[in-house]
């Protein structure tokens, strides 16, 4: 029960996240299931391939009702997620199978990276300077391509990446947020059948559909369906640059405790 109780907790907090900083919550959903699988018990080999795998999937359900969200408050370009899907399907499904054949250990590694790539950002306020207008449909597939091989091997709806890229293309910050919500469900249904795909065969733990973990992700994505509008609601009220900060350390904590769990 405490078990199952995390996960709902962990779906509560992830919905907010997806909906208040267009982040899909994959960024504190990786690392959490990865101490909550550590505590289970589970094949170690695969522990990070499985959450991985399965924020992934519950992000499916979030970007939906995150997306529904800012759709209805006109915050969506809806032909920025047209163009930028073809390669963001292809280069997330390609980046599953990479992440397949690379051990727990180093995953944990390039994850770890990337938090604290993600928190100094956050903390240190950089934001790119609208510079230039949105590109073609080859460019934005080629972008969507990065985000999506990126995004599979840290297991995130791509926020991170797609708001700042649609900021530097002169796209208001709100409506970036939106749409990168919108190109979460994308990320999040070619990573998941990306794992789903490579994980068959893999000596995993009852319960698992490939490197899916459906106890985990029935929690986490119950929870994450009611809590990812109040998220979208609370982005157009609250000081998002302060929250950022506050994200920004959240991140630093779970990461470090990542990094000492390598050594």
């Amino acid at each position: 029960m405490t078990i199952w109780l995390s996960y709902v907790a962990l779906g509560a907090f992830a919905g907010v996240l997806a909906g208040l900083l267009g982040v899909g919550g994959g960024l504190v959903i990786v690392p959490v299931l990865t101490f909550i699988f550590t505590a289970q018990h589970l094949p170690e080999a695969h522990i990070l391939h499985l959450a991985l795998g399965t924020s992934l999937a519950s992000i499916m359900f979030t970007s939906v009702s995150s997306l529904r969200a800012h759709h209805r408050r006109g915050a969506v370009e809806w032909t920025v997620v047209r163009r930028i899907s073809a390669g963001i399907l292809v280069g997330t499904f390609a980046g599953s199978w990479v992440a397949s054949q690379l051990s727990t250990r180093f995953l944990k590694g390039f994850f770890v990276v990337f938090l604290y790539y993600v928190a100094a950002q956050m903390l240190l306020n950089i934001k790119p300077k609208a510079q230039r207008q949105l590109p073609g449909l080859a460019a934005m597939s080629g972008v969507g391509g990065i985000i999506g091989g990126v995004s599979s091997l840290v297991g995130i709806g791509g926020g991170t990446m797609t708001v700042p890229f649609l900021v530097w293309c002169n796209v208001a910050i709100p409506r970036a947020i939106g749409t990168s919500s919108a190109v979460g469900f994308p990320i999040a249904l070619a990573g998941a059948a990306g794992y789903l795909v490579n994980g068959w065969s893999a000596d995993l733990p009852q319960y698992s559909l490939g490197f899916v973990y459906l106890p985990a992700l029935a929690g986490i994505s119950a929870a994450s369906i009611i809590t990812a509008p109040l998220g979208a609601k609370l982005a157009h009220s609250l000081p998002i640059d302060l929250l950022k900060k506050f994200f920004a350390l959240l991140l630093l904590v779970m990461g470090t405790k990542m990094m000492l769990s390598l050594f």
